[in-house]
């Protein structure tokens, strides 16, 4: 079985949401059925330079078929105790993931998926030791609602035992949109973090959205990651 890898990298630190500061290592797989604008992994789907970074990447250069045994070899010899699985949209490969799953829980290893949350989970990858960190894209981020909300996925993943909701937030104006997404989808519990590729960006949002996420009783990450290397790939 093979899957389309972008970049595999560490040992580093999962940078947002609750295992923020925890050394992890990255399965960034290619792909992405979104297209963020602001999207700060664009060379894993923006083939066209749609995206706010401009720049048209090169699919043969960026993506790569792996064998998934391959792939569990190379994640266990980082020697973590956590493997991030991101993208792109991860999701889009589970079927695939499947025996890397198998392989990383076998040897003890914790996962998370990194997801947007247009993708309805199959049950076999619903599993103890797997945690979905789901992050479903607001208004800002450019794509229609029809396309980056969708309902039968935010249902079954919030019925998930194990499952974070963030969301990528600017002004109090956003958290009034994931307000709605709350009382529509049952979505707990909520983590906003502040949109930004630089610390100036990140400060200034994460000041101005502090006190009204506390005042609704969410919780608050910053993007750790990117406060200690900035915007750089492969850390």
């Amino acid at each position: 079985m093979s899957i389309v890898v972008n970049e595999i990298f560490g040992p580093t630190v999962q940078g947002e949401g609750p295992s923020a500061g925890r050394q992890c290592v990255f399965l960034r797989l290619g792909g992405c059925n979104l297209s963020c604008h602001w999207c700060d992994t664009p060379y894993t789907w923006d083939w066209k330079g749609t995206s706010d970074e401009k720049t048209a990447f090169d699919p043969r250069k960026e993506l790569h078929n792996r064998d998934a045994g391959e792939v569990v070899e190379e994640l266990l010899a980082l020697g973590t105790g956590l493997v991030v699985i991101s993208g792109g949209e991860p999701l889009s490969q589970q079927r695939r993931l499947r025996p890397v799953l198998k392989g990383l829980l076998e040897a003890g290893v914790t996962v998370e998926f990194e997801t947007n949350g247009t993708v309805v989970p199959d049950d076999e990858i619903i599993t103890p030791g797997v945690r979905f960190n789901v992050s479903p894209k607001l208004a800002h981020a450019g794509d229609p609602a029809s396309k980056r909300i969708v309902p039968a996925a935010l249902t079954k993943l919030a019925q998930t035992t194990d499952v974070a909701f963030k969301f990528v937030c600017r002004t109090t104006d956003d958290l009034d949109e994931v307000g709605t997404l709350q009382a529509d989808f049952g979505i707990s519990p909520i983590w906003i973090m502040p949109e930004g590729k630089n610390v100036a960006h990140i400060s200034q949002h994460l000041s101005s959205l502090a006190d009204e996420v506390v005042r609704r009783g969410w919780n608050l990450s910053t993007r750790l990651h990117v406060l200690a290397w900035g915007d750089k790939r492969g850390i």
